[in-house]
């Protein structure tokens, strides 16, 4: 059975104006909801035009992109310098997107204070710093819970709490069911977390890590799909909350194996199939769990431990040699 998409590139090509240089070439990309997608590659390979395409703000001048996903758009540069407070620019988006007023302000208030710029609602957009200007930028992304998050360098700019805020955000919406694409220069970022990983690679999008649906590896290997590899997966999800609390009955029922560490710090191993509800429990318990890291779990070598080698006669001494 052909599995849920929000997203698809077929044969996806860019170039600006006639006569431009091909940005992209034959890119064929599949998004599915839940799932964390990181692109690659060096700078001015095509990554920025590639999410630009995914966000619907690029249109492919040759193949066709399918699918129309309610998406929302951190952009590398944003343009501070608008006429607007930062709680009036995010309320105006906010009914842009669909919001009514109340709810739209509602939302403004609620993502200044999550990212720490709560201080700065009334401040005109002109006089943020860079670092507050980008908190802006990404609450505007959040505001109405969008199936598709595309960020681009998103992080850029942003303060040690309010990156670490943006990377529980993003665990948080692919626990919804929403799918996220970035690029970030960090290659710690969300380590471990993506369930695929792309090079943009002379204009083409190669598969570097992960199952996903580029049809080649960045080192040009054809890429050989398992579709038992989801099944037989697991993962390691990290999680922190006050000491003594109970963990969640749903997230109990999960896991495969639960450890309990110091500090509140519960290790769930759970099948990656499950890992999403997993996350989705302990984000929505009252209140929330901490998610500190998710990640693919140790893969166990079974088989034979090697024994001793089985006793064998001494080889007669040579001529001249003692016994």
């Amino acid at each position: 059975m052909e599995r849920e998409l929000l997203l698809r590139l077929e044969g996806v090509g860019r170039r600006y104006g006639f006569r431009g240089p091909w940005v992209l070439r034959d890119v064929d990309l599949e998004i599915a909801p839940g799932t964390l997608t990181r692109v690659e590659g060096a700078n001015g390979t095509g990554k920025s035009t590639l999410l630009r395409v995914l966000a619907g703000l690029d249109a492919p001048t040759v193949g066709r992109a399918t699918g129309r996903p309610r998406t929302a758009y951190v952009p590398e540069r944003f343009p501070a310098a608008l006429p607007f407070t930062a709680a009036e620019y995010l309320t105006h988006l906010g009914a842009v997107h669909g919001l009514d007023r109340p709810a739209a302000a509602h939302a403004a208030t609620e993502w200044l204070e999550r990212f720490g710029a709560a201080e700065y609602a009334r401040t005109p957009m002109g006089e943020l710093s860079k670092g507050s200007s980008q908190k802006v930028a990404v609450a505007q992304a959040l505001l109405a819970a969008p199936e598709l998050l595309v960020l681009d360098e998103a992080w850029t700019g942003l303060d040690a709490d309010a990156r670490e805020e943006l990377e529980r955000v993003v665990v948080e919406r692919t626990a919804a069911g929403a799918a996220v694409v970035f690029v970030d220069h960090d290659p710690g970022r969300l380590a471990g977390a993506p369930d695929a990983t792309y090079a943009v690679v002379g204009g083409a999008l190669a598969l570097r890590e992960g199952s996903g649906s580029s049809r080649v590896r960045a080192d040009g290997t054809p890429v050989a799909l398992d579709a038992d590899a989801d099944a037989q997966a697991t993962v390691v999800v990290e999680a922190r909350a006050a000491s003594g609390r109970q963990v969640p009955q749903q997230a109990s029922k999960l896991a495969t194996r639960v450890q309990e560490g110091g500090s509140g710090t519960h290790r769930f191993t759970v099948p990656a199939a499950a890992s999403d509800a997993l996350l989705r429990a302990l984000l929505e318990a009252r209140p929330p769990w901490h998610v500190v890291s998710v990640g693919p779990a140790p893969v166990s070598r079974t088989g034979p431990e090697p024994g001793p080698a089985p006793d064998s006669a001494p080889e007669p001494a040579l001529e001249g040699e003692p016994a």
